[in-house]
């Protein structure tokens, strides 16, 4: 373990991914049971994802998971990853953040981002178009005015008003630009595309504002970590997640996340098998001295200062080994017990970290 990763904090993001066989109802108790988890092992942060009409994907309404989540723990701040604003009307999200707030004070996290749908089909549902999203920026200083009491309206959000609910940007595409200019914490991934990365921290650095949210630039990172016993346990965590990403690229439709024995035994088209092997590239995956010494090198080439983990697999008791073993590889010990002590210090992997 390095002195740099050692201090580094670590976060979950779960996508209450649906497994083949199972219900999706499943994919949600799962997320609460994984933020219990996450608590357990030390992580710093854990959020809960946004999807529309995604069979792969249970979690539609994130503030409503994050308040499962945080009614199921004690100490690890929860959050969204994220909720995306140009679905939405600012005042009510600033309502739903101001209840979350209100109800688990000084633990709740407002990760924003400017995706609009999957389909069309779902656009359609929500009354939104892709140019939705080149309101973004617009959006979330209003999001932000109703906290700041400042909206033109004359009306006030309640509970919201007065309150503090770190805002993070989910930066893809022009959100890195977004967050410098709003002088907000900035999400980017992924972990495939180091280049394209390194270009969108160091866009966010070179024009960050500081605002009352932020007074200096802070970066998290965000990809897949699979740590295994063995580098071939690590790549099998991968596997149905890259078919299910291979089969949404040809066939149009993101599923539930078959088993890796069955990804294993298919037959792919040549397309598919593109896909599927790209899928396949670019995470951290290995065995825990192979894991710590990737982590090492993407501290230091991006100079984040925290990570937000994303890994998804079929089997659950290997996801949870999995967070085991980061854990140890950044030096949180693992508490003992499944209970949770009210007001027990709040502690991070890694360290101390931004609130």
């Amino acid at each position: 373990m390095s002195a740099l990763t050692a201090r580094t904090p670590f976060s979950v993001l779960d996508r209450s991914r649906t497994r083949e066989g199972h219900p999706p109802g499943e994919a949600l108790r799962d997320t609460v049971r994984f933020a219990r988890e996450a608590e357990r092992l030390g992580y710093h942060r854990f959020w809960v994802s946004e999807h529309h009409g995604v069979p792969g994907v249970a979690g539609s309404a994130p503030t409503v998971l994050a308040a499962a989540a945080a009614g199921a723990t004690r100490t690890i701040r929860i959050g969204t990853g994220g909720v995306m604003l140009p679905n939405h009307r600012s005042l009510v999200v600033a309502e739903q953040f101001g209840v979350l707030e209100s109800l688990f004070p000084g633990r709740i996290d407002m990760g924003l981002g400017r995706s609009v749908g999957f389909t069309d089909g779902v656009r359609r549902a929500l009354g939104r178009d892709k140019d939705d999203a080149d309101r973004f920026e617009e959006q979330l200083a209003e999001l932000l005015g109703w906290f700041e009491g400042t909206s033109a309206t004359g009306a006030h959000a309640r509970p919201a008003e007065g309150l503090t609910v770190p805002p993070f940007v989910l930066a893809m595409g022009e959100g890195a630009a977004v967050a410098a200019r709003a002088g907000l914490p900035m999400v980017i991934g992924d972990l495939r595309d180091r280049d394209r990365m390194r270009r969108g921290i160091d866009r966010y650095r070179d024009t960050f504002r500081p605002s009352r949210w932020a007074r200096e630039p802070y970066v998290v990172v965000s990809g897949t970590i699979a740590v295994g016993a063995t580098p071939e346990a690590a790549r099998r965590l991968l596997l149905p997640e890259a078919w299910s990403m291979a089969h949404s690229r040809t066939h149009g439709t993101f599923p539930p996340l078959p088993p890796a024995e069955r990804v294993e035994a298919r037959t792919m088209t040549a397309k598919e098998r593109g896909f599927y092997e790209a899928g396949l590239t670019g995470h951290l995956a290995g065995t825990e001295e192979q894991v710590a010494g990737e982590l090492e090198t993407l501290l230091r080439e991006t100079g984040a200062q925290e990570v937000l983990v994303t890994t998804s697999t079929y089997d659950r008791a290997a996801l949870y080994d999995s967070f085991r073993r980061l854990a140890r590889i950044v030096g949180q010990p693992v508490r003992d017990g499944a209970e949770h002590v009210p007001g027990l210090p709040e502690t991070a992997v890694g360290g101390a970290a931004l609130r």
